[in-house]
């Protein structure tokens, strides 16, 4: 049994000396002395991320139903700040480090670069033009199904699609729920604050049962093999859609691979600005597409990128699910809006679009698998935090860029059919 232990390793390191290193972070923490920043921030994330990943991957259950690791860091470190053991200073600290210093957005651009460039650009081509329809119509038959489930249980057709549909497909909470909610108000002439806090809970519950479907929809896979391309979303694959040999992995192709990702989020948020309606991923994953698209991008550019994402996947994944769950996830908020009536209602949507995309993904040549958790649940959750937590759940990361265009860009026009919804079903 030693022996066995002995062979663990987290993040590299041996369970010995990861031990220590936890309680030197938990006793800096306890102590009040845990620096601010970058630094403080990194600290606390990489080493929950590493301790929790493992024992999310060890957890008969959780590993085999629930998406393991990638589950277990999100909602134990939402624990931790709901049962006040993380101090509310590094609390802050990590939440300012996700979100004002950017660290979301330097991982998400990594990955959207790498993805992309690092993709055939025939299987980019194929891809693309068949995956938006499969998404809209996935959340079409989602919301069709949900207010038919509403009317039976007695919520209402308009409620369960306007309350829990709508909100859970709007691009997450920033891009969702709060501009849903100033829409809502002005056309209804109500408090846009009693209407957001009747979205926030479809929204989150959206997010954490499309985490566990990904988990799910992982494990069917695994049975019934068939139905997955574990990981990669195009069924038929020709001579002209197979890989190139790839070049040695350097330090110079990372940092290459760095300023590449850099540049094209800065030209996503200058397109942003000048075009607010479209959101800054989705102008990044338009750009790097067009570029894949045109080779414009030299060969060896495209490699750097990809080695560069394959390092912050690799590396960081498991330090920003735990960002995530420290300085986004509400328990509290989540286990308020238990009730079997509105479980039934968020299960039915997120079912919905999984079953709708898997059926419609493989009628266009996708494996049903990735096309349920991409083009389905990647539409029901927060954004890109959600995107990141669903695909890392699946073990599916490469499939970013596909997930990112059912957020954002499924995302923002569920908000225009709401603004004329709204006025007809309110």
């Amino acid at each position: 049994m030693e022996k066995a232990i002995k062979r663990v390793d987290i993040m590299g390191i041996g369970i010995p000396a990861y031990v220590l290193i936890c309680a030197l972070v938990a006793g800096v923490m306890t102590m009040g002395w845990m620096p601010g920043g970058m630094l403080g921030a990194f600290a606390v994330m990489m080493v929950l991320g590493g301790l929790f990943h493992v024992i999310g991957n060890n957890l008969p259950f959780v590993k085999t139903y629930l998406g393991g690791g990638a589950i277990v860091c999100i909602f134990a470190s939402a624990g931790l700040v709901t049962a006040g053991l993380i101090p509310e200073a590094v609390v802050a600290n990590v939440d300012g480090f996700m979100n004002t210093t950017g660290f979301l957005n330097f991982y998400i651009a990594a990955l959207i670069t790498g993805s992309i460039l690092g993709m055939n650009r025939t299987l980019l081509l194929r891809a693309a033009v068949r995956f938006l329809p499969v998404a809209l119509c996935a959340m079409t038959f989602a919301i069709l199904l949900v207010g038919g489930a509403g009317a039976v249980l007695g919520y209402g057709f308009s409620e369960a699609v306007m309350y829990v549909a709508v909100p859970m497909m709007g691009g997450g909470m920033g891009a969702g729920v709060v501009p849903l909610s100033g829409m809502y108000a002005e056309a209804l002439g109500q408090d846009s604050a009693a209407i957001i806090s009747r979205m926030i809970p479809a929204s989150t519950l959206g997010n954490v049962t499309a985490i566990v479907g990904a988990g799910l929809l992982a494990k069917l896979g695994q049975v019934k093999p068939n139905l997955t391309g574990n990981g990669k979303l195009m069924r038929k694959t020709t001579e002209d859609m197979k890989e190139g040999k790839p070049l040695p992995v350097s330090v110079e192709m990372m940092g290459i691979g760095m300023i590449l990702s850099m540049s094209f989020y800065l030209l996503g948020t200058v397109l942003g600005r000048l075009v607010p309606a479209i959101h800054t991923y989705a102008w990044m994953i338009i750009m790097v597409a067009a570029a894949k698209a045109a080779g414009l991008v030299p060969e060896k550019f495209e490699q750097a990128a990809r080695q560069w994402s394959s390092f912050v996947m690799g590396n960081w994944t498991q330090a920003l699910l735990v960002g995530i769950g420290i300085s986004m996830i509400d328990l509290p908020a989540v286990a308020a809006a238990f009730s079997i009536q509105y479980l039934i209602l968020v299960a039915v949507v997120v079912g919905g679009v999984a079953l709708g995309a898997g059926v419609g993904g493989r009628l266009v040549g996708f494996y049903p698998i990735e096309s349920s958790i991409t083009a389905g649940l990647c539409t029901t959750n927060m954004g890109g935090t959600g995107d990141i937590a669903v695909l890392s759940a699946a073990n599916r990361m490469e499939l970013l860029p596909f997930a990112q265009i059912s957020t954002r860009i499924c995302g923002g026009l569920i908000l225009i059919v709401a603004s004329v919804l709204v006025k007809v079903l309110l």
